[in-house]
């Protein structure tokens, strides 16, 4: 278990107060209640109604006392594992993790840097190259394989995943077709349900249909993994001025909503599975009709929705390390470093989309090594400033006093790999020997890393009997759209 993943609540960020959490939350149950949502789906509609929620059609309004039902028996911890068996992740208040984002349409190519279509050896390369970097704890399929069949694309890009990270795994999907060929490829790898069940290496990634929807599709996917007791996280697609209130509150409120409800039916079907708020309330660009990734508006809301899923004691997955620029630039960087901060300090147990540009729609490996350099320092800022007294060391100032010098002290010696951060790849050299070194920017020393990984770095192999398996379920998949 990494020790560095908790930090102190003196450095911690919180929004609301909880007097204002509970407005919100009364807020959220009023249009629960009122307004009502609409579930697409029969097996939810069915659960809903023997409940006790009131039904018209596929209009559910449900009652506020079904709501606090599902808070109280939703888990407050989610232990995750890795491929290997091994819990790295403890999804509880204070523990942050960072991963990638999921499913661009173009990347920009490693090797000569033009913009293309994302491809499943982009796929493979991502997947190798975050389980390679330190502070990525978890990854997403950073790019739809374009060159594979739409119908099976997703399950390529899980199998493109587990065959090449140990590291957790979030996964998106098309359909409960989808999610059940990669429990299977899961199952594989774990050595069976049970071995899964018991650790986890795989969350699924949900949504509802902003405004106050469920679709047939998300909610199938929900439930199936509901039943089998393995994590999934539900993220609402709320944006502000479009498919929600201009107002962050009024934004807010629905999305809460709809991830309630979502809650409620996910806990109908199966007491105790675990369930992940999802925080996302992202604004529409007014002059340009983007969802806007990197907007203040964006992490503010992100961060107030952390706070929210700490009012009712649920881990919860949120948004940062991305940008709305089309290329890796200084807005990129900028936007990048502000979001994985802010977010970091409010508390965000899974932080993803780092490696995004171009508002969700491209990958870039050198950005993915930026927001891993940033997470390293945010990591460091997080851990605070220990008060100790080793760290307050009196006795060092007495011995060198007035005009000395600390550096030759073992008690210098003896600290600063604890207690200052270190990087490869940022510069920390004075200006001749910067240009001494060849004076390369960020983004060619980033590039340089990322080749050095894709040629030397292996995540561990799997048993060819396993990879053969794996493979095989993915083959069966393309045999039965022929």
């Amino acid at each position: 278990m990494r020790a560095n993943t908790l930090f102190q609540n003196t450095l911690g960020l919180n929004l609301f107060t909880s007097d204002q959490c509970e407005e919100l939350h009364m807020a959220s149950l009023e249009v629960l209640d009122s307004v009502g949502v609409k579930v697409h789906e029969k097996e939810a509609l069915d659960l809903l109604r023997s409940a006790g929620a009131r039904i018209d059609d596929n209009l559910v309004r449900i009652p506020a006392w079904m709501v606090q039902e599902a808070l109280t028996t939703a888990p407050c911890r989610i232990p995750i594992g890795n491929r290997q068996g091994e819990r790295v992740m403890l999804l509880e208040r204070g523990r942050i993790y960072f991963g990638t984002g999921s499913d661009t349409q173009t990347t920009f190519d490693i090797y000569n840097g033009s913009r293309r279509a994302t491809v499943k050896e982009d796929v493979i390369n991502a997947a190798k190259i975050a389980d390679s970097l330190a502070n990525i704890d978890f990854v997403m399929s950073l790019g739809i394989a374009s060159d594979v069949p739409t119908m099976s694309s997703f399950v390529h890009q899980f199998e493109a995943m587990v065959l090449n990270t140990a590291k957790p795994i979030v996964y998106t999907a098309d359909s409960s077709k989808d999610v059940a060929d990669m429990i299977e490829m899961a199952e594989i790898v774990a050595g069976g349900s049970e071995a899964l069940r018991a650790n986890p290496f795989m969350i699924l990634y949900a949504e509802p249909s902003s405004p106050l929807q469920h679709s047939e599709t998300a909610i199938q996917k929900m439930l199936l993994c509901a039943g089998q007791r393995l994590p999934v996280m539900y993220v609402p697609t709320v944006m502000l001025g479009a498919s929600g209130p201009v107002t962050s509150a009024g934004a807010l409120i629905v999305a809460n909503a709809e991830i309630l409800s979502g809650l409620v039916i996910h806990q109908l079907k199966a007491k105790g599975a675990p369930f992940i708020y999802g925080a996302s309330a992202p604004p529409m660009d007014m002059r340009t009709a983007v969802c806007s990734y990197g907007a203040p508006e964006a992490i503010l809301n992100d961060a107030a929705m952390i706070t929210l899923s700490q009012y009712y004691n649920l881990p919860v997955f949120c948004t940062a390390g991305c940008s709305d620029a089309q290329v890796f630039d200084q807005q990129a960087g900028l936007e990048a470093a502000f979001s994985m901060l802010l977010l970091g300090l409010a508390g965000g147990n899974l932080i993803h989309d780092l490696g995004y540009i171009g508002a969700g729609m491209t990958s870039s490996m050198e950005m993915l090594v930026l927001c891993n350099e940033t997470a390293s320092m945010v990591r460091q800022v997080l851990k605070g400033i220990e008060i100790s007294p080793v760290t307050k060391a009196l006795e060092v100032i007495k011995r060198v006093g007035p005009g000395g010098s600390f550096l030759t002290e073992d008690h210098t010696l003896e600290n600063f790999k604890k207690h200052l951060h270190f990087s490869e790849l940022l510069n920390r050299f004075d200006y001749d020997r910067w240009k001494e070194a060849g004076s390369a920017d960020f983004g060619t020393r980033a590039n340089a890393n990322i080749r050095e990984i894709l040629e030397k770095h292996h995540a561990g192999s799997l048993p060819s009997d396993v990879v053969e398996a794996v493979q095989a379920v993915t083959a069966r998949r393309e045999s039965e759209m022929v």
